[in-house]
């Protein structure tokens, strides 16, 4: 991947043991914090391109609005969604990033990463930075990990392997870090 005009910015939130969804892969109310939800809606609403999974997704009221790629298996390269006018479809085995971008039109800016596993995995050595959200008082045994590696590794340890340095953390909800804390980390 060649994308020196874009900047890679990859968003989740996660429990304690690194999962971003339960058992029968669905986000569960634990992990959804206002203040999360406000820092993300206004990450999104600034970048100029989201890209996820055919199994994620937003869900908020400028969703329609969004440029977005999704990843799929389902056709052999690069595809019109549709149902979204906005959007394309992206089998990263038949066509690059480049490519994918190229369709959607978007030569430069911020491309939101908001997954699921396999896409945060793709662009894990091409994140300028990267947002981890975490409930550190959720746990979500038998959950759906947020990155490949995960639960053998921590989220964080994943994100440093692949020279990710945290910086500072910040309460989420303003209130304390029993109810979630963000982490960023950049190159």
């Amino acid at each position: 991947m060649s994308l020196p005009a874009l900047r890679i910015e990859g968003y989740v939130i996660v429990s304690a043991d690194g999962m971003l969804a339960n058992a029968a892969r669905l986000m569960p109310e634990q992990l959804k914090f206002e203040g999360d939800k406000q820092f993300f809606t206004a990450a999104l609403d600034r970048a100029d391109l989201v890209v996820h999974g055919h199994n994620s997704s937003e869900e908020q009221p400028n969703s329609p609005q969004r440029k977005r790629i999704v990843l799929t298996r389902k056709i052999e390269a690069i595809a019109p969604d549709p149902v979204n006018p906005l959007a394309i479809l992206w089998n990263p085995a038949g066509a690059t990033f480049e490519a994918a971008c190229e369709r959607a039109g978007v030569r430069s800016g911020t491309v939101a990463i908001i997954g699921g596993p396999y896409v945060f995995g793709m662009f894990m050595d091409h994140y300028d930075t990267f947002w981890l959200s975490q409930a550190p008082k959720v746990r979500l045994p038998g959950g759906e990990p947020c990155f490949p590696g995960v639960p053998e590794r921590s989220p964080q340890d994943i994100l440093a392997a692949h020279g990710l340095s945290a910086g500072p953390s910040r309460s989420l909800n303003h209130i304390p870090p029993q109810n979630g804390i963000l982490y960023e980390y950049a190159t």
